[in-house]
C-alpha cells in the first residue's frame, strides 16, 4: 500500500504539471536520456561560473530542475555503479570502490537499462562503459538494445586506443555491441562519433519511448581539441608556447562570447574548448528531438561523475597524452577528483522536461543512486523482486509536492580504502586513513550549511553530533560487501 502511495504522489502531479490532455502513455513513459560527463569539475560549466561557454547546459538547467546540492561519487566507476544500480559501489565489493577494468556488479544485476528494457523502452548507449572492460561483461548484457563506444573508460580522442602500454588485454576498446570495430572510427574526435550515435538513435522511426544513455569521455583526459587539423595533436606553438598550435584557427577556442580567448592560461583554455566541444554536442542533440518533435515529452538528465582532475601526469597513460597544470576553473570546494571532500563529490546536476518540470532550484541534498529509483516511479515500474536501493524517489522535489525525509549519504573509496565520509543533513564526517574509523574521535566534522568549504573541523566542539554520525557510518558500512564478488584477472 505505502509503495503504491508513493507512486501516486509522484504521478499524479506529472498530469498536473503538463497543463494539457497528454495520453496517460505520454505522461507515464517519457523518452530519458542522461548525460554524463566525465572530470567536469562544479566550475566548468557556465551556470556555475560565467567564465565558461556552455549555452546549451545552461539554457537546459535554466528551463528545467537544476541540483544545487547534487552528489556523486569520487570516481568514474563507483559514479556509474551508483547511477545504474540505485545503489552505493560498496554494496557490490571492493572491485566497485575505484576505476577498474574488472566487472563492477555481477550479470542479472537490476540496472536503470534493463528497467527501461523490461517496460517497452527501446535501449541504447553511447560512450563510456567502464562497469567491465571485457565483452563478456559488456553493456548488452545489462539491458540495452545497443551499444557503442569504449568497454574501457578514458581512450584517446582521436584513435579511441585505451592505453598507451600496447600489452594491456583492454586495447582494443572500440566496440558496437562488444565487437571491436575495424579500424576503430580513427581520426573523428570521440565526442562527435558520441554525438552522432545519439543523433542517428533519436531520428529512427519507433512506435514506442527510448532510453538513451550518453556517457560522454569529455572532458577527461587526454585532452586534444583539433579541430579540422586532425593529423596535428593538439601540442604548444612552437612559435609561443603560451598559445596551442593552430589555436587561432580552431573553432573549439573561439565561442561566439570571446569568453576561451579571454581566459589567460594555456591550460584553462584547452579545458575550456574542449567543453565548448562538449556542449555543442548536446545541443546537436537538442536539434535533433526538436526537429523529431521528441522534445516536449523527453526527460534530459545531466550529471557529472566526479570533480575535476586538475592537473595530469607528466608521462601521461593515454594517446597523445599532454602534461597540464591546474587546467579546471577554480571552485571555492575543497578537494578534487578521488576525494570525499566536496570537491570531488559535489558537482553539477539537472533534470529537464518541457511537459512536465517547470523550472526551478532544488536545494535539497541529492545523489546519483536516487536516479534509478526516481525514473522507476515515474514510469510506474514494479521490479518482480525487490530491489535494495539505497537512493530515494526525487518525485516531491521535482513535481512540488513534498520534501524527502532526512537521509544518510555515504562515500568510500579505493579498491583499499582509504577515504571515508558520510553526510546527515547539514552535517558530514570526513577520515583519510587506512584504518577504518572504529569511534567517533577517529572523524573530523563539518556543517556544510555554514562552512561549505569544509575549513572549519567542529568534531571537538559537537560530541554528540559526530558520534551519532559515526552510529550512522557503521551501519553503512555494514551493508558493504567487504571482498570482490568475483576473482576475474585484474587490469
Amino acid at each position: 500500500m505505502m509503495k503504491l502511495q508513493h507512486l501516486l504522489t509522484c504521478l499524479l502531479p506529472i498530469v498536473c504539471l503538463s497543463g494539457t490532455s497528454a495520453e496517460p502513455s505520454d505522461a507515464d513513459h517519457p523518452n530519458v536520456i542522461v548525460i554524463i560527463t566525465d572530470d567536469q569539475g562544479w566550475a566548468d560549466i557556465g551556470y556555475n561560473n560565467p567564465a565558461v561557454y556552455t549555452p546549451n547546459l545552461d539554457r537546459l538547467a535554466r528551463e528545467g530542475a537544476t541540483l544545487v546540492n547534487n552528489y556523486v561519487m569520487p570516481q568514474c566507476t563507483p559514479t556509474r555503479v551508483a547511477l545504474m544500480t540505485g545503489r552505493y559501489p560498496g554494496r557490490f565489493g571492493t572491485q566497485a570502490l575505484a576505476a577498474n577494468n574488472q566487472p563492477a556488479f555481477p550479470i542479472g544485476t537490476a540496472t536503470m537499462a534493463s528497467m527501461f528494457k523490461e517496460s517497452g523502452y527501446e535501449t541504447f548507449m553511447s560512450g563510456k562503459w567502464h562497469l567491465g572492460s571485457i565483452p563478456e561483461h559488456g553493456p548488452n548484457h545489462f539491458g540495452f538494445d545497443g551499444s557503442h563506444g569504449s568497454l574501457t573508460g578514458a581512450i584517446g580522442m582521436y584513435d579511441h586506443r585505451y592505453h598507451a602500454k600496447a600489452d594491456t588485454p583492454y586495447d582494443p576498446t572500440w566496440h558496437r555491441n562488444h565487437k571491436i570495430i575495424p579500424g576503430h572510427e580513427d581520426g573523428t574526435h570521440v565526442t562527435d562519433l558520441t554525438r552522432n550515435e545519439a543523433v542517428r538513435f533519436i531520428k529512427q522511426e519507433r512506435s514506442g519511448p527510448f532510453f538513451l544513455y550518453l556517457p560522454f569521455h569529455a572532458p577527461h583526459l587526454p585532452l586534444d581539441e583539433r579541430g579540422e587539423f586532425v593529423d596535428t595533436p593538439t601540442q604548444p606553438d612552437p612559435e609561443n608556447p603560451k598559445r596551442w598550435l593552430n589555436e587561432d584557427k580552431i573553432k573549439w577556442f573561439n565561442d561566439p562570447r570571446g569568453l576561451i580567448q579571454s581566459e589567460p592560461s594555456r591550460d584553462k583554455r584547452l579545458l575550456l574548448a574542449t567543453v565548448h566541444h562538449l556542449d555543442s554536442a548536446v545541443g546537436d542533440v537538442l536539434k535533433a528531438l526538436e526537429e523529431t518533435g521528441q522534445r516536449k515529452n523527453t526527460l534530459i538528465m545531466f550529471s557529472s561523475d566526479n570533480g575535476p582532475m586538475v592537473s595530469s601526469s607528466k608521462k601521461g597513460n593515454y594517446p597523445n597524452s599532454i602534461h597540464l597544470v591546474k587546467y579546471n576553473q577554480p571552485s571555492d570546494l575543497r578537494g578534487r577528483k578521488l576525494d570525499v571532500w566536496e570537491g570531488g563529490i559535489h558537482v553539477a546536476g539537472f533534470m529537464n522536461w518541457p511537459a512536465r518540470i517547470k523550472p526551478q532550484r532544488i536545494e535539497e541534498v541529492v545523489h546519483i543512486v536516487d536516479w534509478f529509483p526516481t525514473l522507476a516511479s515515474l514510469i510506474g515500474f514494479a521490479p518482480s523482486e525487490a530491489i535494495a536501493w539505497d537512493g530515494s524517489d526525487l518525485c516531491p522535489l521535482l513535481f512540488g509536492t513534498g520534501t524527502l525525509e532526512e537521509r544518510d549519504l555515504y562515500w568510500i573509496w579505493n579498491t583499499r580504502v582509504n577515504r571515508w565520509a558520510l553526510r546527515h543533513g547539514d552535517w558530514k564526517i570526513v577520515r583519510y586513513s587506512k584504518e577504518k574509523p572504529s569511534k567517533a574521535s577517529d572523524w573530523q566534522l563539518y556543517n556544510l550549511k555554514q562552512d561549505p568549504a569544509e575549513k572549519n573541523n567542529l568534531a571537538a566542539s559537537n560530541p554528540k553530533t559526530t558520534s551519532d554520525l559515526h552510529r550512522r557510518f557503521v551501519h553503512q558500512r555494514s551493508l558493504d560487501r567487504k571482498t570482490k564478488w568475483s576473482k576475474p584477472k585484474d587490469g
